[in-house]
Formats: C-alpha cells, sequence, structure tokens
C-alpha cells in the first residue's frame, strides 16, 4: 500500500512539473534566462505593429499599406521564407522595416537541443543581412514558446526575446472578422503595446484588411505607431 501510495505521489509531482514547465513555456512575461520583452514601461503614447512570418504573398500589399500610411513597423520573418522571397525580403530592408529572427523552420523551439537553437538562429541573421538590413536582430520565438536552451542562448548574445501584448487573432470569435480584430486593438491598446498580427498568407486576409483600421483607430487616440526597437528607446 505504501509502496502504491509513492508511486501516486511520484506521478502526481512528475505532472504537476510538466505542467509547471508547460505553462512557463509559453507564458508572456517569464523566461528562466535573459530578457523578455512584451510591451515597454512607458507613459507615453506609443506602439509598436509587429507583423510574424513570411515574406509570402501579401508582402507587396503590406509594404503598401505601411508607405501610405507613413507607418514603420517590425517583420519577423523566417529563414526558409528569406530564401524562398528574397527580393520580398529586400524590399523590406530597403522600405526602412526593422526586420526580426522568427527561427529559420518556424519550429517550436522547446525541448530542442543548443546546437539545433544555434543554428536556426544564426543560419536566419545571416539570410537577414543579405537583405541588407543592417540593424538590431531581435528574436521572437515561434507560437511564443521557449523555455531553457533558447533563452540561455539568447541571453549569452546579449540578445531580448520579443513577444507581444496585444494579440486579436488568438481568439477564435475574432480572428475572422477584420472590424473584430481592430476593436480589440483599440480597447486593449496601452502606452509601450505590441501588437502582434499574422497578415502574410491567403488565409490571413480579415487580418490584412485590419491594418488600416487599426491604424486610423490608433492615430485617432493619439497613438504613434513605430517599431520594437525604437518602442524600446522609450522605457522608463
Amino acid at each position: 500500500m505504501k509502496k502504491l501510495l509513492k508511486i501516486s505521489i511520484s506521478i502526481i509531482l512528475i505532472l504537476g512539473i510538466c505542467f509547471l514547465l508547460f505553462e512557463i513555456s509559453k507564458s508572456r512575461n517569464f523566461q528562466f534566462f535573459g530578457g523578455l520583452v512584451n510591451k515597454a514601461e512607458t507613459e507615453e503614447k506609443v506602439a509598436a505593429l509587429t507583423f510574424d512570418d513570411g515574406p509570402g504573398v501579401n508582402t507587396e500589399e503590406i509594404l503598401d499599406i505601411l508607405r501610405e500610411e507613413e507607418i514603420k513597423a517590425t517583420f519577423y520573418l523566417t529563414g526558409q521564407e528569406i530564401e524562398q522571397h528574397m527580393d520580398d525580403a529586400k524590399r523590406i530592408a530597403g522600405e526602412g522595416h526593422e526586420i526580426g529572427n522568427h527561427s529559420y523552420s518556424h519550429t517550436r523551439m522547446v525541448l530542442k537541443s543548443p546546437t539545433f537553437i544555434k543554428d536556426e538562429i544564426e543560419k536566419t541573421d545571416d539570410l537577414i543581412r543579405q537583405t541588407g538590413y543592417e540593424g538590431e536582430i531581435h528574436f521572437r520565438p515561434p507560437y511564443g514558446k521557449k523555455l531553457f536552451f533558447l533563452p540561455y542562448y539568447l541571453s549569452k548574445h546579449e540578445r531580448k526575446t520579443i513577444l507581444w501584448n496585444v494579440e486579436p487573432e488568438s481568439h477564435p470569435e475574432i480572428e475572422g472578422d477584420a472590424n473584430k480584430i481592430t476593436e480589440h486593438v483599440a480597447e486593449n491598446i496601452e502606452p509601450g503595446s505590441i501588437i502582434l498580427l499574422h497578415v502574410m498568407y491567403e488565409s490571413r486576409e480579415e487580418s490584412l484588411k485590419s491594418v488600416k483600421k487599426i491604424i486610423s483607430s490608433l492615430k485617432e487616440q493619439g497613438y504613434h505607431m513605430t517599431t520594437v526597437s525604437e518602442l524600446l528607446k522609450h522605457q522608463k
């Protein structure tokens, strides 16, 4: 009976630890090593528009929108897609936008070896430099997932993990409607916010349609839209 009790307690502890690590891996405000940013601590009405994945089929359209609105944004690109669409990636850099590293293969970087993580990041860094981009390269983990080795690698190289605090597409009842996406951003924006959107693919038409609406709504609220690097300069 005592043996069975010990086994049961051990199983409960293991399950508890696994659950805790799973929660930490997706946390927007905690990681074991290095700096994690999900917003800038500021009282100024500044916010960053960020776009994950790509370059993709909608690169030209999103860049046209940003040029018309005179907005600079941050694009977290994957190495694999930079290779496939280098001309689009060069246009992103050429138009003065910030490019961040979103890994090479867009694989969840949890329970991966240090070598795998190093290769994913450094290969993509090299491809980003090939676009002509010369600024600081921040890193955003695919799906926002991180645990041990990824934060450790980034901290050793004095690089921040950049996440977000406004993510309208994470709500199934919102993601398929441009107006609802816009409303969610407008209602949840705060000074220093980092907004996450996915606009690169045909399946993200509503997200793409929301961009102009979001910019207009935030301008009406008195917000200035900028890149993540510029946003971080407003930190208290």
